[in-house]
Order: C-alpha cells, then structure tokens, then sequence
C-alpha cells in the first residue's frame, strides 16, 4: 500500500546522516531480559535505554506537567549529549486551557527544560480531538511566541484537519511558515484486524484515535509515530512504504524522529530495532547497540 504524500523537496544531501529512534517510554519492567539487564533497579533505566536509543517520547509531562529541578538533574546525568528528549506540553495547557491564556505556564515549563536545552528533541504540541479549524488562531498565537531555539512539533486529530480542505491547508501552512513538523500517527498496523478476545489489543485501540495519515514534512525534523500490532507481517506490512519514505528525508538532508509503539509496549523495542534495520537498508545509518539483556544473557 503506498502511503499519501506531499513534500516539499530539498536538495540531496548525503552526510551527517541520522534517523532518531525511540520509545514511548523509558522505563518499562517488562523489558527486563531484553532491552534492559535482568536485575536492577528503575533508577538506571534511562542509562541503559540510552544505550541502544537515541531519543523518547515524553508523556509524563503531558499529564504531570512541569518536571520537578532534581528530576531534570538526574536526566540530564544519565542522558548522553546525542540524546533528545521529545517532551509533550502538558495537558492542562493544550486540553484544559486550550493554549489560551498559558504565557506564563508554558514560560516556567520551558524554564524547568531548561538544564536540558542541548538535549531536547521537537517539544509536541499534542492537540485534543475537537481542537478543530476555528481554534487555529491559538495555536497561531503560541508558535508566534515560541522560542525560536527551540524544535517544536504539531499533532492534530480533528476531522478537519484531515479532509484536505481549508482548514487543513492553513494547518500545514501555519507550520510551514514557523518551521514546525506537523506528527505523523500512523494508527493502520494497530487497527487492521478487529480485537476479538485480546484485551490488549482491545485497550490500546480503545486508547488511540482512528484518524487518516497523511505524510506531509512541514519543516526539518519529520517525526513519525508508528503504532504496531502484535503480528510481525502487518507491521512489516505497513512500514516498507515509510522506510522509502523516511531514507528519502534523511537523502534531502533531514533530521527524522520515529517512535514505535505496540499495543502493550512489551514488544516495542524489538520491533523498533527491526524498522530501524528496514531503513538503514536503504540509507547508510549507525548500527544499533545491542540490547543490555540480551548481551547479559549472552554471557552465559
């Protein structure tokens, strides 16, 4: 299946080529044996996710908010400097205030980041579902006043930002005109076969929204957010148009950002490492470090 695309095309570049890799997720038990060592605290995950991945998905500040200053400390310790943390506003600004009236929220949010300016990845703008085209103007306002160091990303998911009328077109220009990446979420490998019995198939569908994909990179940075399924072939099934498609960025000389996810994220890092193979295939790109686990285990 091929995927929809609009682009606008960059010179051919070749060097300093990098495709950021990541989870939803640092810390995860269930990764215990694989991505992480068999035994050992929470304290050291980041450390050793760190290892093998170069960037994360930053949920927690979407529903707690502005971290406090000793926990940014302790990421900015364990996190090596190639590393980028992709934090997502938090609810309360972008659901509950509706990026209105926020100057001074999202003033101190930037400023508790601050220890990790060197290390942040484009900061999500992660939109409710019924923020449509006539909230627009607000989302205009904040770009307007958004700090011009920092990478930012934009994810919609309104119908009418997916129809390719109006107000999707003043969407992408809006973006395009401050340099910001509008989220891809391709939700296709999650939603390709019904639930049935598997509850935790039947959760994450639940969880994610149902929305088209439209592939459109609207400034350098384009950032990719992959929902797997549990069967391998419908994931290969569904990311072989995106390797083409993201070795074709990273060719024009762009910073792409993927994330993977599955439906209970046990799975995740397996399957990033295996999309992560797919496009270096096509693109020269680093090896990825083994799994700590799996080295630990190796050893015996």
């Amino acid at each position: 299946m091929s995927l929809p695309f609009c682009d606008r095309s960059l010179p051919v570049e070749t060097s300093g080529q990098r495709l950021y890799l990541g989870l939803a997720m640092w810390a995860n038990g269930d990764w215990r044996g694989r991505l992480f060592a068999p035994h050992g605290g929470s304290d050291g995950m980041l450390a050793e996710y760190a290892t093998v991945f170069d960037t994360v998905e930053g949920n927690t500040t979407f529903y707690s908010g502005a971290p406090r200053a000793e926990t940014v400390a302790a990421w900015a310790r364990q996190a090596p400097r190639h590393f980028r943390f992709c934090f997502k506003l938090p609810a309360e600004l972008t659901h509950r205030r509706r990026l209105a009236g926020i100057e001074a929220e999202l003033e101190a949010f930037l400023e508790a980041l601050e220890p990790l300016q060197d290390r942040l990845g484009p900061l999500m703008i992660q939109l409710p579902r019924d923020f449509g085209g006539q909230e627009l103007p607000r989302l205009a306002s904040l770009l307007q006043a958004w700090p011009g160091h920092l990478p930012a990303a934009v994810e919609v998911r309104h119908p009418d930002f997916f129809h390719k009328g109006e107000a999707e077109r003043a969407l992408n220009r809006l973006l395009i005109s401050h340099g910001v990446d509008r989220v891809m979420l391709d939700v296709r490998p999650l939603f390709a076969t019904p639930a049935g019995g598997d509850s935790r198939l039947s959760k994450a569908q639940g969880e994610k929204p149902r929305v088209p994909l439209h592939v459109l990179s609207t400034a350098t940075s384009p950032l990719v957010r992959f929902i797997g399924h549990f069967d391998e072939a419908i994931n290969r099934a569904r990311f072989i148009p995106w390797a083409e498609r993201l070795a074709l960025w990273i060719k024009q000389g762009k910073t792409p950002f993927l994330f993977v996810h599955t439906p209970d994220n046990r799975e995740a890092p397996t399957l990033a490492r295996s999309l992560y193979d797919e496009v270096a295939r096509r693109v020269p790109l680093p090896a990825l470090a083994a799994f700590p686990g799996e080295q630990q285990v190796s050893l015996f």
